[in-house]
């Protein structure tokens, strides 16, 4: 049965009057961000604050996820100038941490990761202080665009496997195995990089099935992990299942670390790149 209902602990509100110097800043550059087309609930805390994660490539995916807001459309060809805007963006931000994220773009050769590169040469050109992190897409399992990734050197690479793999139909062109493959495949390429993976909780998933994908993540060498609840964008998006208490999250967060992770951020309103800068130490 879908709940529909919110509880207590999901009630974090948006206020548009508060994102306008970002926007701003955001429309001068001409750049998009996951907050916005993702309809992020964490947007008005972070942009209050001057956080903002960066969507290079475009804002249309080339996958039909479910859960995902990200509007589904051909894209258009990779703008060779926005690697540029992004890092001055983020010198004006002056900002020690940033993630930089993107659609999915199979359209590409590369799936964009030439980009993703050239964001993060660009970045530390601007703003050499700031930590650079990337959250990619699986680029069909391309080891050399995963290569080409590594080799710009950013701080910390994630990829998300989402959710449990009896449930990856919401992961429309996605294969679970292939999502753990490009984890195991960035270690091979750096055994010191610090990987990085999320899931959502509330889709319909069974807790041994959340630990066995713990235990999988562990395996292929991830490093950090956020756990968070899944909200449904609109009523046309794959519904929520369950609000999963805050203490099953913090459960989770416990055996996440007993396993290994370096570090967990794991709760309600946890996203991949929520509070990115708490992640940190040794992988």
């Amino acid at each position: 049965m879908t709940i529909v209902r919110k509880p207590q602990w999901l009630q974090k509100k948006i206020n548009p009057a508060a994102h306008a110097g970002m926007e701003g800043l955001l429309g001068e550059l001409r750049l998009h961000t996951v907050c916005q087309e993702a309809r992020c609930p964490n947007i008005t805390e972070c942009f209050r604050e001057r956080q903002a994660t960066f969507l290079i490539l475009g804002a249309d995916c080339t996958r039909l996820c479910s859960f995902c807001n990200v509007t589904k459309r051909t894209p258009l060809p990779p703008d060779p100038d926005e690697p540029a805007r992004v890092a001055e963006a983020i010198r004006r931000l002056g900002l020690s941490h940033v993630v930089i994220t993107s659609p999915t773009r199979d359209d590409l050769p590369d799936g964009g990761a030439g980009l993703f590169a050239e964001t993060v040469v660009a970045i530390r050109r601007a703003s050499p202080a700031t930590k650079v992190e990337l959250l990619i897409p699986d680029f069909l399992g391309s080891r050399a665009s995963l290569a080409r990734v590594v080799a710009s050197a950013p701080d910390i690479i994630g990829h998300n496997v989402e959710t449990v793999p009896r449930l990856y139909h919401i992961r429309a062109g996605a294969d679970y195995g292939r999502s753990l493959d490009v984890l195991r495949t960035l270690r091979e390429l750096d055994p010191a990089v610090r990987s990085k993976s999320g899931i959502m909780l509330g889709l319909g998933e069974r807790e041994e099935e959340v630990l066995a994908v713990l235990a999988d993540l562990r395996e292929a060498g991830c490093s950090y992990l956020s756990i968070g609840q899944y909200l449904a964008p609109s009523k046309s998006h794959h519904p929520v299942r369950e609000f999963v208490q805050p203490e099953l999250f913090e459960k989770y967060r416990t055996e996440a670390l007993a396993m290994g992770f370096a570090h967990v951020e794991s709760g309600p309103y946890v996203r991949s790149s929520y509070h990115a800068a708490r992640y940190g130490g040794q992988p």
